[in-house]
């Protein structure tokens, strides 16, 4: 797994798209019981190397009911974005992720994974990955059906800050979804 996770730091295959370069961020261990897919890297990511060390992160960490040194216990969690490296800037906000790091690296990853209970997954780009013709039209949608994807997914929209719109207008998430996650996790890790 450490020589995998190596390789994966090392990775290079989409630097000339990258406008800050390349830094992979993912992290994971052989005894990881859950996996957290999410989108790629932020600025302040891209700069700290420690994946979700941002405002995001803190959220996240606070749906998922645990603290900042369980969520980076690896053989608790295993961080594995859709794509690795901060993929820049555009006209709305970052660039989607790219599109080579998942066919590249994820299944290595999981090959090595061989305890893992709940894979989760934030935001359309690693829903309609793995989910495919499953994924709702909408990531509202798929969200609202959370549990048709149990017990191998959770779907989750991303805990940005900038969401505060999205969950206003979906209070059924807070008051439905949130408490299955966090006895979900609970009972994995505990």
């Amino acid at each position: 797994m450490q020589d995998l996770l190596h390789d994966i730091r090392q990775c290079k295959i989409c630097e000339a798209h990258l406008q800050l370069g390349p830094r992979p961020v993912a992290t994971g261990h052989p005894e990881s019981k859950i996996v957290i897919i999410g989108q790629a890297p932020g600025t302040k990511v891209h700069q700290s190397g420690i994946p979700w060390d941002d405002a995001s992160g803190k959220q996240l960490r606070r749906w998922l009911g645990v603290s900042t040194e369980e969520f980076y216990d690896e053989t608790k969690f295993a961080i594995i974005p859709m794509g690795f490296c901060y993929p820049g800037k555009g006209k709305s906000g970052d660039l989607p992720p790219r599109k080579e790091c998942a066919p590249q690296w994820h299944q290595a990853l999981f090959d090595e994974m061989k305890h893992v209970k709940l894979v989760i997954l934030i935001g359309m780009y690693a829903q309609n990955y793995y989910l495919k013709n499953k994924a709702q039209r909408t990531l509202t949608e798929t969200v609202s059906h959370y549990k048709d994807y149990l017990p191998k997914y959770f779907v989750l929209p991303h805990p940005s800050p900038r969401n505060r719109f999205w969950l206003t207008k979906n209070p059924w998430y807070e008051e439905e979804v949130l408490p299955k996650l966090a006895s979900e996790v609970e009972k994995i890790l505990f």
